[in-house]
């Protein structure tokens, strides 16, 4: 019998929907369930075929437990050692170079020092920035967010030098991105599921959380969709990502990828409505079988992006 696990915290809607979606299949030797992690003893493989993760990123004890599952075979959706290395402002740099346009961004250090550090550790760095230079790039009103951040923490938008002070004086120690910001006539959230399975949602970021799924929105051109459809699967072959969302804000007619780090994206029935919620559990469903019959006792069954191969290419 191969297992497939979800790993997940608060959520409550898709996890179990997911577990039930897998269950009701009935596929020969293929079973889902809620992952049990009792003794986590290193080098000893879990029970499971497939883990699929959603909470790893708030526990550390759950990624150091993932990365020894998948260590001994376990393919553990999205891959933990990645997912470890992997931040925004890499993406960002990783995205650009695939010829994928992308907001103007600029790496700030942090606020405050990190610990057991002084100023003597920051000798290498220009003091003060050349703000004049960075505000002359980006441009206001700005967006100022963690570099390696999830969701909405810490995000920031700013409307001139003074006001970004004041804000980049409330971060601490995160280290921050300040990115142009692009006003969009029209807003893409796209679900991408195995690297190249797509669910294009109409999204509008403004609205409150409950809200931002539009479901009666104009028609979209057909062109403009298929082009978000092939850049989501582009970014998400580079990163390797088996589950995961992009987001695209249209420019006159640009699509830019505004965030497609999300290897653990919201799919709460309650945020994401009906219609989206039923994509991602069939599609999380039929990709999890898929990938627990293709397990290989034994073996590294991990998907790696192109990234941290020999085939990436840029443009």
């Amino acid at each position: 019998m191969k297992k497939i696990g979800i790993l997940f915290g608060k959520e409550d809607t898709f996890p179990w929907a997911f577990i039930d979606r897998v269950n009701e299949k009935k596929v020969a030797g293929i079973t889902a369930e809620a992952v049990t992690i009792d003794m986590v003893q290193q080098a000893a493989p879990t029970e499971y075929a497939v883990i699929i993760d959603r909470i790893s990123q708030d526990v550390p004890f759950y990624r150091a437990y993932l990365k020894n599952a998948a260590l001994c075979g376990t393919l553990v959706i999205n891959n933990p050692f990645w997912w470890s290395a992997d931040e925004k402002f890499f993406n960002n740099c990783l995205v650009e170079k695939l010829g994928i346009p992308v907001p103007k961004t600029v790496l700030l250090p942090s606020h405050k020092h990190p610990d057991d550090t002084s100023d003597q550790s920051f000798r290498n760095l220009t003091y003060p920035l050349n703000w004049e230079k960075i505000f002359d790039y980006i441009g206001f009103p700005a967006y100022m967010k963690p570099h390696d951040g999830g969701g909405w923490k810490s995000v920031y938008r700013v409307t001139d030098p003074q006001d970004l002070f004041n804000k980049h004086g409330e971060t601490e120690q995160l280290v921050m991105m300040l990115q142009e910001e692009i006003v969009f006539d029209t807003y893409f959230r796209c679900y991408c599921l195995g690297t190249d399975d797509v669910h294009i949602m109409q999204y509008e970021p403004r609205n409150p959380h409950h809200l931002r799924y539009v479901l009666d929105g104009p028609p979209i051109d057909k062109k403009l969709l298929k082009q978000v459809k092939k850049l989501t699967i582009q970014i998400n072959k580079a990163l390797g990502y088996d589950f995961n969302t992009v987001e695209f804000a249209v420019r006159d007619g640009v699509p830019y990828a505004i965030d497609f780090c999300n290897p653990a994206p919201d799919a709460d029935i309650n945020s994401v409505g009906p219609e989206n919620f039923e994509w991602i559990v069939e599609h999380a469903a039929t990709m999890a079988i898929a990938k627990a019959k293709k397990y290989k006792v034994g073996k590294m069954n991990l998907t790696w992006g192109t990234v941290v191969s020999d085939n990436f290419k840029t443009k």
